[in-house]
């Protein structure tokens, strides 16, 4: 069982302080642990709207960062902690916790619309055919890169750039002299970090976590020029602080100008052609994802959904349920957008933003972004046949510790404490080890 860190749940106390309490005029207050990303703290910003509509309801926000609230979920959950009434969650966690009766099932309705979701975004976040977390956004990965800096040097973006290009436009434009990072690249460890990123890369060049026997496949020629060439850009073109960054961290790099190149999540896009939020903003080019020696797996498949644990009362699962019906609908999307613009909206989701002239007119990147979530296929992300379902990420509960695991030994690479094959053999004995003292998937 994982269990948060001391200091996660004394700030956890502290939020939660006198939930229990009753409140004047009987209202209930639904508890909501969300991740503290851009989108998720305009749904908080805007839930005094939806108290206002309803005022028996009133909502109490736990906000956390991405790790903390994976670690906080995930005990509250298994434990029926009763902490939580609605918990912001992924792809990864739905159908295990559905499949585990942890969750309750999201009630259809018209304000929802669950017809109108990206078919396979639906399914992500399905079990048995039923939702199980209704989704806020959904992203896939692309490429984000600055065309005046590559005017400047002579550089061309390709329609399809393929890794062993971007190795070679890093090396161009890396200029640490004016404070310019050839590229950024999620490093911070763990599963949903840097592993993420650097599954994708690792598919791309015909690796996979598992093969059709459930081995683990990690010393394999595939992982090991994965890896090498991850390592090899961030050691010579990228921050020097790049174990400490995720996508919140790179995120404010690029905006602060410091990034030529940076690969992460479509839902980044936003923000970076935001000028009131990038100085650059109008210089700011999107291309796919790279590819090595296949296109497969090449962009991941994501959703940040919120999610009803199935052990928390009738009332206050009504009210949840009337709560993510509202913060998941298109008219939250349309709210959203005459307030901050169509740029800013929570896309990835509804095959009606994507439709809309308005979020075409405001999103230069929107058909690149629904390409790539719709070429992701979580059943057939690997050159070779593989057993699991995901792309960037495995879906069987012994994963996150796997992959927090071999993380942490991509880490130490970048800093040095070991080399590449020491640390997929490292990774290599531990995935192992878990699968060894599993239930068979």
């Amino acid at each position: 069982m994982i269990r948060p860190a001391a200091a996660v749940w004394a700030r956890l106390g502290a939020l939660l302080f006198g939930v229990m309490a009753p409140l004047a005029g009987g209202a209930i207050t639904v508890v909501v642990a969300t991740v503290n990303n851009g989108h998720m703290l305009q749904m908080a910003a805007l839930s005094p709207e939806f108290e206002r509509a309803h005022p028996d309801i009133q909502i109490r926000w736990v906000t956390l960062s991405e790790a903390q609230l994976r670690k906080a979920v995930s005990s509250n959950i298994a434990t029926q902690g009763r902490q939580f009434d609605v918990v912001t969650v992924g792809m990864y966690e739905v159908p295990i916790w559905a499949r585990q009766g942890w969750l309750t099932p999201i009630r259809a309705t018209p304000e929802l619309d669950t017809q109108d979701l990206l078919p396979n975004i639906r399914e992500g976040l399905s079990h048995q055919g039923r939702l199980y977390g209704a989704p806020i956004y959904g992203e896939s990965s692309m490429l984000f890169y600055r065309k005046d800096l590559f005017a400047r040097a002579g550089l061309t973006m390709p329609a399809q750039p393929t890794w062993s290009d971007i190795a070679a436009f890093a090396a161009r434009l890396h200029a640490p002299q004016d404070k310019v990072h050839g590229i950024c690249l999620r490093a911070k460890a763990g599963w949903g970090e840097n592993m993420s990123l650097l599954t994708t890369i690792a598919n791309t060049h015909g690796a996979q976590w598992f093969d059709m026997q459930w081995r683990p496949q990690l010393q394999s020629r595939a992982w090991h020029d994965a890896v090498s060439l991850y390592v090899d850009l961030l050691r010579r073109h990228g921050p020097s602080d790049a174990v400490q960054r995720g996508y919140n961290e790179n995120l404010a790099l690029f905006l602060a100008g410091q990034c030529a190149i940076w690969v992460d999540a479509t839902v980044a896009a936003g923000f970076l052609a935001d000028p009131e939020q990038n100085p650059h903003a109008q210089q700011v080019g999107f291309a796919p994802a790279p590819i090595g020696t296949t296109p497969k797996g090449a962009r991941w498949l994501w959703a940040w959904a919120l999610a009803i644990p199935s052990d928390i009362d009738a009332a206050h699962t009504e009210a949840a349920q009337t709560f993510v019906a509202w913060a998941t609908s298109r008219a939250y999307i349309e709210r959203v957008a005459a307030l901050r613009g169509w740029g800013l909206v929570p896309a990835g989701t509804r095959i009606s933003t994507y439709a809309n002239p308005r979020f075409q007119r405001a999103a230069p990147w929107a058909s690149q972004e629904l390409a790539a979530i719709r070429g992701a296929d979580p059943r057939n992300a690997t050159l070779l046949p593989s057993p699991y379902l995901g792309v960037q990420f495995v879906t069987i509960p012994e994963f996150a510790a796997i992959g927090d695991e071999v993380g942490q030994r991509i880490a130490d690479v970048l800093t040095g404490r070991l080399s590449v094959d020491d640390a997929l053999a490292l990774g290599q004995r531990a995935a192992q080890r878990r699968m060894l003292s599993a239930t068979p998937p």
